[in-house]
Formats: C-alpha cells, sequence, structure tokens
C-alpha cells in the first residue's frame, strides 16, 4: 500500500542550493517511492543555533516503505552528503525529517511523527503549506492555524537559479 509522506529537507553548509536540490533528486529514487511534488526553496534564519541561513524545502512522496525503512533511507542519504551530529542543532550539509507519515502518529525510541517541532518552525510550515493549503496535522489540526505563531521568524521565498 501506498503512504503519502512530506520530508523536511534543510542545509547550510557548503552549496546548500545545490545539496538541497540533490537531496530531492535522490528521494526521488528511493526504492518503491515516487516524488509527488516539491515546494520552492526557501531560506530562513537558524533557529537555537548559529551560522549561515539555511536553505530548505518539503518534499511529498507517495511510498510502500515501512516508517522505519524511510527514517534508515534519509539517514543514509544524510551520511552521503556528510552529516554530522556534533550537538543539538549544529549546522548541518543536509537535514532530512519525516515531517507526516500519511495520518499516522508515531512514537518510538527512534521515531516521532508528526514532527514534533514541525508546528513550531516556518520553514516547515510554509513550504508545507505551499503544498497543501489545507493540510490537517495528525493529533494537532490545521496546519494553517500555527503559522501566525511563526510569523516573527525570518524566511523567504529564493528566486529559481
Amino acid at each position: 500500500m501506498s503512504m503519502k509522506v512530506f520530508i523536511g529537507i534543510g542545509a547550510n553548509l557548503g552549496d546548500a542550493r545545490a545539496t538541497v536540490g540533490k537531496a530531492i533528486g535522490t528521494l526521488a529514487q528511493l526504492p518503491d517511492t515516487k516524488l509527488v511534488a516539491q515546494s520552492a526553496l526557501f531560506g530562513s534564519a537558524p533557529i537555537d543555533s548559529s551560522g549561515d541561513d539555511y536553505v530548505n524545502a518539503v518534499a511529498e512522496l507517495s511510498t510502500s516503505l515501512s516508517a522505519t525503512d524511510l527514517l534508515q533511507q534519509l539517514q543514509a542519504i544524510e551520511l552521503a552528503h556528510g552529516r554530522e551530529r556534533p550537538y543539538r542543532n549544529a549546522p548541518r550539509t543536509l537535514d532530512l525529517d519525516l515531517l507526516l507519515y500519511g495520518d499516522e502518529e508515531i512514537n518510538t525510541a527512534d521515531l516521532q511523527v508528526p514532527h514534533p517541532r514541525m508546528t513550531e518552525r516556518a520553514f516547515v510550515l510554509l513550504p508545507l503549506l505551499q503544498l497543501v493549503a489545507d493540510l490537517h496535522i495528525p493529533g494537532k489540526g490545521r496546519a494553517q492555524d500555527y503559522v501566525a505563531a511563526v510569523a516573527e521568524q525570518r524566511i523567504h521565498e529564493l528566486t529559481p537559479t
């Protein structure tokens, strides 16, 4: 059975724009997975961290991979792009977050879906709403209802190159 999933993508080290673009291409090539849509690229200031601005996007996928298998694939893509985790919210070459896995709520030691901080991040909400304007977040309600709370976060849509 195919599941509609959303992946948050971010990078702020190296050529972040190119990395995000390559990551979207890699997501499209995952086994038993199809890239359905991708948001525009957004620039955003780091939250709870320092460093260069991030390049962010959200990809919508249709996949028959389990949530755990998809998470393992995402982590492998991160590692292939040199992802290191020296400390929480450290600058990164690539960050891939499983935001939503259908309407499922998952809470294990390795995976929380919906992503626990997605409603607190403009760089997640705005690209998500660009893809699905009436998005409902399982256990949380309408995504649109959280936009006002993140209005002060610095974010802008990047012009295509």
